[in-house]
């Protein structure tokens, strides 16, 4: 191993002071620490793909690091190389339109098993301050058991926490509670990231803050994060988990917004998590999502007096341990006594913490063992502004969608003073928005024409023609768009611009995430593709 890693070290000691050319291919035959640089077959064609399964582009070969030296190690030689080459880092692999790509250049794969991941950080947790330091890679379902050995927990999650750490606090990191604690990016108190140079970084609100606000919602395009402090708090034994069906859409939003703006009252006075969603057709009250509902009490839409053919669900929960398991009957009574669902409709639930943050995977076991995980996922995720979410209404779900979904339809809104404006991400400029998440999956082979690839991707277009025709400002979440002006509409112009100044700063070449098709590559002999300021 020594004589291997001072050849590294030589070489990239000549690529730094001599601007050695180095290609790809001969990375291969380096190896230093306990990174691993792949081209075998089962990593380079999983790196070719991801969730959405709708896009296949090859690596020229896979990294797998040990620490966040090894991180830096590989971006540096990239940055220094007279020719230089893209690195994309990868968790899950769990977006949709290729954005964690990297076509010829080398994936970061931050997460997963094998001699490199034995010698990545564990997760550690300090009690008295209340956070927990993690590895990027790391998955939130493995964040959460280490941090419950202590009674504690992280504030804010996603629906699924299959996901690495680094990839969600990338986009946002989103989910009922976000009403309460902000989106995951709003309960971090500390970063390390290898910057676009191959600096390790150190940084928070009170150092080197501009690259700590740039990296949070931002899309892997300044940096890797290789370690985040995440806030906790003092873990719930049990949830109670309910959901109600409404008729009335104006009924639905009233009382969501209503719920989500206890935000501000005690723990006793309003909910721990409150999304929703919609159905517009029977079938999906047994999707993947909706199983909460049981066969031997069904309900039919046909039966109800629905607004349009749609009914709309809300689905809250509260946490309780022994000491309010005495109280958590009447907090939720007073809750829910003023909210206008249909009275018949309330369905109720009792489960253990981990059991539901952890619901989705449930599901996903089930999925797998039918064959139907691992298929093309069209999902369309949009921010959208309060006072239009009744035309979105009337134009997408009484309308586009007809009656078939091909998958669960989330709705629930969100408090825009519980996401930092410093951030990069984007969000709708009123002060409540809802997230609409059409989380669809095609199967070509059913023999329904709803289901097809090619049908749901044309509804998603016409979806967001809607949008434009009808001038409702949404913004997408997880985002992908082709050119600078669909970028630049989605940032807005002063947004941009700081977005645009930050990766001149922390990553001057364009060398990450290409896959985000936001910039092109710049390594000094070719001409500089950087999308321009104006």
């Amino acid at each position: 191993m020594a004589p291997k890693f001072l050849l590294a070290l030589a070489i990239c000691k000549l690529i730094i002071t001599v601007g050695l050319n180095v290609e790809p291919t001969e990375l291969l035959l380096l190896d230093l620490g306990g990174g691993r640089l792949s081209r075998d077959r089962p990593d380079v064609e999983s790196a070719s793909l991801d969730f959405g399964m709708m896009s296949r582009v090859e690596p020229l070969a896979v990294y797998h690091p040990s620490s966040a030296d090894d991180v830096a190690w590989l971006i540096r030689t990239a940055y220094e190389s007279g020719r230089g080459f893209t690195v994309s880092a990868r968790g899950q692999g769990h977006s949709i339109s290729g954005q964690a790509q990297a076509a010829g250049g080398v994936i970061m794969k931050m997460s997963g098993t094998g001699p490199a991941a034995e010698s990545r950080p564990t997760p550690r947790v300090v009690v008295e301050e209340g956070y927990v330091d993690v590895w990027g890679g790391d998955l939130w379902i493995d964040v959460l058991r280490s941090t419950l050995e202590d009674g504690l927990a992280p504030k804010s999650w996603t629906d699924y926490l299959y996901l690495s750490v680094g990839g969600t606090l990338s986009n946002g990191g989103i989910s009922g509670q976000a009403f309460n604690h902000g989106p995951q990016i709003s309960n971090v108190y500390e970063l390390d990231v290898v910057t676009g140079k191959g600096d390790i970084v150190t940084c928070s609100e009170e150092k080197n803050s501009q690259l700590f606000h740039a990296v949070l919602g931002g899309l892997g395009q300044f940096g890797i994060i290789t370690r985040a402090r995440i806030a906790l708090e003092p873990a719930p034994q049990r949830v109670r988990w309910i959901r109600v069906l409404y008729s009335n859409f104006s009924s639905f939003t009233r009382d969501q917004e209503h719920l989500t703006s206890l935000h501000g009252e005690p723990a006793s006075k309003k909910f721990d998590y409150v999304e929703g969603f919609v159905i517009v057709d029977e079938g999906l009250i047994n999707n993947w999502r909706s199983s909460f509902f049981s066969p031997s009490n069904p309900v039919k839409i046909s039966s109800l007096d629905t607004d349009g053919g749609v009914l709309y669900c809300l689905e809250v929960t509260k946490n309780y341990d022994e000491s309010n398991v005495d109280t958590v009957d009447q907090e939720v009574e007073y809750l829910l006594k003023d909210l206008n669902f249909i009275p018949t409709s309330v369905f109720t639930t009792d489960v253990a913490y981990v059991e539901f943050l952890d619901r989705v995977h449930k599901a996903e076991l089930k999925l797998r063992s039918k064959n139907l995980w691992d298929v093309p996922h069209p999902w369309l995720n949009l921010f959208v502004p309060r006072s239009r979410i009744a035309d979105f209404d009337r134009g997408v779900f009484k309308g586009i969608l007809g009656n078939k979904t091909s998958g669960p339809i989330l709705i629930y809104p969100m408090n825009k003073n519980k996401w930092d404006q410093r951030s990069s991400a984007v969000t709708p400029e009123e002060d409540v928005f809802y997230l609409v998440a059409l989380l669809r999956s095609a199967n070509d082979d059913s023999g329904d024409a709803s289901r097809r690839l090619e049908h749901l991707v044309d509804q998603n277009s016409r979806i967001l023609k809607f949008c434009r025709d009808e001038r409702i400002e949404v913004k997408q979440y997880l985002p992908h768009y082709s050119t600078r002006e669909e970028w630049v509409d989605h940032f807005g112009n002063h947004r941009w611009a700081r977005f645009y100044q930050n990766k001149m700063e922390f990553d001057p070449k364009q060398i990450l995430s290409m896959g985000q098709r936001i910039f092109k590559p710049d390594f000094g002999s070719f001409p500089n593709t950087a999308l321009p300021l104006d």
